[in-house]
This record gives C-alpha cells, sequence and structure tokens, in this order.
C-alpha cells in the first residue's frame, strides 16, 4: 500500500510539473511580440494634388503583452514627410483561423506640424473616421488580418481596416 501511496504522489507531482511548464510554456508563447514593418503607395484617383496625389505609406505594428501601437506615417515622392497618425491600445481579440488582430485604440496622435489641407487623402480617411469612433465610444476599434504570410521569407501581406489598407510587410518579430 505505500508503494501505491509513494507511487500516486510521485505521478500527482509529475503531473503538476507538466502542466505548469505548459503553462509558463504558453503563457511565454502569447507574450512573445508581433513587430511588422508595412509599407504601401497611395494615389488620389482625383489626381487633384500634385505630382498626381502620389503618397507613400508605411505602418509600423508593434502588439505585445495585450497592448498595441499602430504608428502611419506618411511620405511625399521626394521623401518628406506628409504627416503621421500613431494609436495604441489593446488587443480585445485574436482570431487564429482568420488571423486577425482585433484591436481596441484608446489614443491617438496627430502631426501638428503638417497642415491639414496638405495632408494625403488616406490620412484624412483615417484621422476622420477614427476620431468619429473616439467621439461616439470613446475608442477607436480596428483589425488587422494577415492575408498572407511566407515566415521564411520574413513575408506578409496585412490588411487594416476600417481605413481599407493593403500592405506588404516585413516580418520583424512574429507569432504568426
Amino acid at each position: 500500500m505505500a508503494k501505491w501511496l509513494k507511487w500516486t504522489i510521485n505521478l500527482t507531482i509529475l503531473s503538476a510539473l507538466i502542466a505548469a511548464c505548459g503553462v509558463i510554456y504558453l503563457q511565454s508563447a502569447s507574450n512573445k511580440a508581433v513587430i511588422l514593418n508595412c509599407s504601401s503607395e497611395l494615389f488620389d484617383r482625383h489626381g487633384q494634388l500634385k505630382d498626381d496625389g502620389k503618397f507613400y505609406l508605411l505602418v509600423d505594428v508593434l502588439i505585445s503583452a495585450g497592448n498595441a501601437q499602430i504608428n502611419y506615417r506618411y511620405f511625399n515622392l521626394d521623401g518628406s514627410g506628409a504627416g503621421m497618425i500613431l494609436m495604441q491600445g489593446e488587443v480585445q481579440s485574436m482570431e487564429p483561423n482568420s488571423m486577425t488582430y482585433n484591436v481596441s485604440v484608446k489614443t491617438k496622435t496627430e502631426s501638428e506640424d503638417v497642415d491639414k489641407k496638405a495632408w494625403p487623402e488616406h490620412m484624412k480617411y483615417l484621422s476622420y473616421i477614427s476620431s468619429l469612433h473616439f467621439s461616439e465610444s470613446g475608442k477607436h476599434n480596428m483589425s488587422i488580418e494577415i492575408l498572407h504570410s511566407d515566415a521564411s521569407k520574413d513575408y506578409a501581406v496585412v490588411l487594416f481596416q476600417p481605413s481599407n489598407t493593403v500592405c506588404g510587410c516585413r516580418i520583424v518579430n512574429s507569432r504568426i
């Protein structure tokens, strides 16, 4: 009987250790940061802006420990800055089937050194829609969906909503 009791205690301790290791592994895996450097070309379909309304957009994404930071940086064709919107918030959920991060943005900072009239149309829209959401509910909900990724090439195609932006991204760090 003593052998059986000793064996049961050892098995219980071993099971607890395995469970603890599993929890630690899952916690560390879920805390791994996602870092993406994304880019896209923007065009004003109406062509009313100088240089046919062409701009470059760089989007830097950092998701770590349930927090998210998305930095939209806009540039003119000559490389000069055309504006910036920095959004910070929390990851509300991650949908593994669709590889979508649902983010609740709590704060937004917009560049003040560029005249709003000179902002790219995309930036004006993003500023408008996020401000509308902030005034209605105090937060701006957005999603970051990985449409395609190739970890061996450190590359992903990402859709940002509601800004309707598709970017090619370099995967710097990921749990994708």
